[in-house]
């Protein structure tokens, strides 16, 4: 990596955490950077044109066969590396070669298989994972939960900051009421142990931590999932207890799969897919589906509808029409022979 490209990077980092964007986005906007800088051989980043973010999409999708949302995410953060890093406007990138976006169904799983699923989990993951399917959460949703945010008299959970920056409320459920009571019960002791120890005091977002500085060490704004370490804050460097990785629901997941033999190719949001979809199929109004989910158009909720269309398609196989013989097997046949 050049001097001057060492410089651009550390320049975009510093907008983006500016611009109050998500840790996973800064990750992901200079790492495409960082390839867009291999891909032009290191050239200086001042030399670069359109054209060679037109040649490197078209790379994305012809050579390196890229999904469709793959090359929109590295479309997204070249704009944002010339435009507000560069201060370069782009205007002439509509002859790039677009990776294809076919129409794919949600993997969705069936109320008999959430369960198999569930019941091959155990702890505070199974939890995690409950509340995934019975709130519609996304995963980092779930993840980054504080206490606050759980709501058991009016039996809801106000997700803050969800995608788009956006908050909604959605269900409580019933179920859960009980194990999260326990779970935080539990979470509670944790806190108080890290506030005797001189600790105890949780990341805040935005500018919230220095207008209420003490804020970070009450009960309320706890992460309902922490983690089981303390970790070194990467802005200022003191000790917090953050929310648990991702990665361990994620793998708790595909563990589950594996053991209850589940022949999908499912994970994390699939539980939110199966929580639209079941809900669909008990009746419910897509308008309040969308609502629950936090989609901004209702054409996104609408996929669910062609999913449900499939499970209660109303066609019948033609095969099944036909009256059915014993016919022998392919090697009763061959002794015949």
């Amino acid at each position: 990596m050049t001097a001057a490209w060492v410089g651009v990077l550390s320049d975009e980092r510093r907008i983006l955490r500016l611009r109050h964007y998500s840790p996973k986005t800064e990750t992901a906007y200079l790492d495409w950077a960082r390839r867009f800088a291999a891909y032009c051989g290191m050239r200086p980043p001042t030399a670069l044109s359109e054209g060679d973010i037109r040649r490197y999409l078209s790379h994305l999708a012809m050579e390196r066969l890229v999904a469709a949302s793959t090359q929109n995410q590295a479309f997204n953060a070249l704009l944002f590396l010339f435009r507000e890093v560069l201060g370069r406007p782009l205007e002439g990138l509509q002859d790039t070669v677009r990776a294809r976006r076919g129409k794919k169904l949600p993997v969705v799983l069936s109320r008999r298989e959430v369960q198999l699923l569930f019941d091959s989990m155990d702890g505070t993951t199974k939890l995690m994972a409950q509340l995934t399917y019975g709130a519609g959460l996304r995963l980092m949703e779930c993840v980054r939960l504080r206490v606050k945010d759980i709501d058991f008299d009016q039996g809801c959970i106000i997700v803050r900051s969800g995608k788009g920056n956006k908050d909604r409320p959605t269900m409580l459920p019933q179920a859960l009421r009980g194990p999260l009571r326990e779970h935080l019960a539990r979470v509670k002791a944790i806190h108080e142990s890290d506030l005797a120890e001189g600790h105890g005091e949780v990341c805040m977002p935005d500018a919230l931590g220095r207008k209420y500085p003490n804020a970070g060490r009450e009960w309320a704004w706890q992460y309902v999932f922490p983690s089981t370490v303390l970790s070194p804050d990467r802005e200022d460097g003191r000790l917090r207890r953050f929310h648990t990785a991702e990665s361990n629901l994620q793998r708790a997941v595909k563990e589950a799969l594996r053991k209850s033999g589940i022949p999908k190719h499912a994970g994390v949001h699939s539980l939110r897919h199966s929580f639209a979809t079941h809900l669909l199929l008990r009746g419910t109004d897509i308008r309040e589906i969308q609502e629950l989910l936090g989609h901004n158009s209702l054409e996104t909720t609408m996929v669910y509808t062609h999913v449900v269309r499939e499970m209660r398609t109303g066609a019948r196989s033609p095969l099944d029409d036909m009256p059915q013989r014993s016919t022998p097997s392919s090697g009763e046949r061959d002794v015949g022979l």
